[in-house]
């Protein structure tokens, strides 16, 4: 009796402490009572999904809020645009341009052009780090890695892709940053072989540490919420590795696995089915696939963004003659909300917002 009426006391003061404070949130109360409280989002952010339309030259820009295209900008020189990636500390979205092998800058608002950044040859995936200081980017011609800093935009370095498993054949292709920005993972696939790799660089010296074989065309995602990164191969599984050595944790069956994205509270990873046209989630505390992925409304979905309180999942359709994102309710299985029609071959995409 006495040990409950001391827990409805520390209530009773905990939600007066929070009625008497302007500060106090939701996230507050949460924290302190363990409860636990969906992000929201400010009533005055903008939202924004960026698109690269590869086959089209330009970048389709959609309001995350209410579904709708808001505009189509031009990639400079009739650049061929692969990814995309906001920078909040730069307020740039940088788009990868692989005909003349750069990074094009955009404003994050009005999306004029705010210069170029030159990398390799072969212009691929793209990543930055949490912190902003670092943009890596993939060549896979050149079989490099160039590092960019974002708000200077100035090539800072070169990461080279490992001499002997470019002999096997393999070129970088996605590449993930660590939250603890210590590190980056670089997939390197085309290896001879039944397996493509993982290899693991530091931020400090680009030089590899560490690698691990998975499976064939392999895509990286991971959360600050636990030390795992999640890998999407579309030979049929996705991998389950511990980031501090690249050891297997588990290998889950996923036919087709391609696009990775996982959700910001890091409970839920999703999975393209590219070759069969579907889309899965992944509960991460029990690497499980939850129920049976869902057919997506057009061929090729390819990748994934997430906003920000994992409530809409954004999927581009890629193809010669592709021109649709597909827009999901996540709650966590997704739910068809409503398609838009883009420009041609919607490849990278991001989700980002800003006051």
């Amino acid at each position: 009796m006495l040990k409950s009426g001391k827990s409805f006391l520390a209530v009773f003061a905990l939600l007066l402490l929070v009625s008497c404070s302007q500060e106090a949130t939701l996230e507050d109360i949460a924290n302190e009572s363990n409860l636990q409280v969906a992000p929201q989002l400010a009533q005055n952010l903008n939202e924004r999904v960026v698109v690269a339309n590869r086959g089209s030259s330009n970048i389709s820009v959609v309001d995350a809020a209410t579904n709708t295209v808001i505009g189509t900008y031009a990639m400079p020189d009739n650049g061929m645009p692969m990814y995309a990636v906001h920078i909040p500390q730069a307020k740039r979205v940088f788009v990868g341009d692989r005909t003349n092998n750069r990074v094009v800058a955009f404003n994050e608002d009005n999306f004029s052009v705010e210069g170029t950044v030159p990398c390799g040859n072969g212009v691929f995936h793209m990543w930055a780090s949490p912190n902003g200081n670092q943009l890596w980017v993939n060549n896979d011609i050149d079989n490099t890695t160039t590092i960019i800093n974002p708000v200077s935009m100035q090539v800072k370095g070169t990461a080279v892709t490992p001499a002997n498993l470019v002999s096997m054949g393999g070129k970088p292709h996605d590449v993930f940053f660590d939250p603890s920005k210590k590190f980056a993972y670089v997939s390197v696939l085309g290896i001879a072989g039944a397996n493509d790799y993982i290899v693991k660089y530091n931020t400090s010296r680009y030089e590899e540490v560490a690698r691990v074989a998975v499976d064939q065309d392999p895509h990286i995602s991971g959360t600050d919420q636990n030390g795992l990164l999640y890998v999407a191969c579309q030979g049929g599984s996705v991998y389950v590795l511990r980031r501090s050595d690249l050891s297997i944790a588990t290998i889950i069956p996923f036919s087709g696995a391609h696009g990775a994205g996982m959700s910001n509270s890091g409970q839920y990873f999703y999975a393209t089915d590219l070759p069969d046209g579907r889309l899965g989630v992944i509960n991460t505390s029990t690497n499980t696939v939850m129920g049976s992925p869902i057919t997506t409304p057009f061929a090729i979905p390819h990748n994934i963004a997430i906003n920000a309180n994992d409530s809409k999942l954004f999927v581009t359709h890629s193809g010669a003659t592709a021109d649709k994102l597909s827009i999901y309710a996540i709650n966590p299985n997704p739910t068809l909300m409503t398609s838009l029609t883009l420009g041609t071959n919607p490849f990278g995409l991001v989700y980002y917002n800003y006051k």
